[in-house]
């Protein structure tokens, strides 16, 4: 499996034809909405157990990610970004409606590794992965692709929510300079509208 580490990274993967453009949008969503401290430890700010942001458990049955450790009920995979589920209504406008670009078949989701160690404030994420997601023959249901399927750091998700456009962060307009790379020339448009 492919790790994606920085943006370059991610510049090396072809969206819009083997991976759908909406995943943009959907990881830096991702990204400002978890919490990464001084020791790169990713906190949940969400609960996917009651299904926030249309979430929930990923049993993993094609066997896609590596085995959790057997027997303990403290880390789990869940997924996020299916724009069908009635509670994916809390994401963002440019996640829910994206510019015409961006538009999909709601295929693109996130997989992320949970180590529960008590209440919600406690859920580290161990990994993130993102991926997507495609339907089989009518009797085998949906299934995730091997092939696009790719690890995302922490460091990548530290350099894709320098996008956001809070204040006293850098603009985005600098920072698309800084990148000089159409894709996210286009990102920028995104967010600022």
């Amino acid at each position: 499996m492919r790790m994606l580490n920085s943006i370059n990274d991610l510049k090396r993967i072809n969206f819009g034809q083997s991976v759908p453009k909406h995943s943009l949008l959907l990881l830096h969503w991702f990204a400002n909405v978890v919490d990464i401290d001084n020791n790169n430890v990713i906190r949940l700010t969400f609960d996917p157990n009651s299904g926030d942001y249309g979430s929930h458990h990923y049993g993993n049955f094609e066997r896609l990610l590596d085995p959790l450790p057997h027997g303990n009920i403290r880390h789990r995979y869940y997924t996020v970004g299916n724009l069908n589920q009635g509670t994916s209504v809390r994401l963002p406008q440019y996640v829910l409606h994206p510019p015409i670009e961006y538009a999909g078949r709601n295929r693109d989701r996130i997989i992320f590794r949970v180590r529960n160690t008590g209440p919600q404030a406690s859920q580290w994420i161990l990994q993130v992965y993102l991926t997507q997601h495609y339907e089989t023959s009518e009797h085998q249901g949906t299934r995730y692709d091997p092939e696009h399927t790719y690890q995302v750091t922490t460091n990548l998700l530290r350099e894709i929510r320098q996008f956001s456009v809070g204040e006293g962060q850098q603009s985005l307009t600098e920072l698309r300079d800084h990148f000089g790379s159409i894709l996210y020339s286009s990102i920028y448009k995104t967010t600022v509208t």
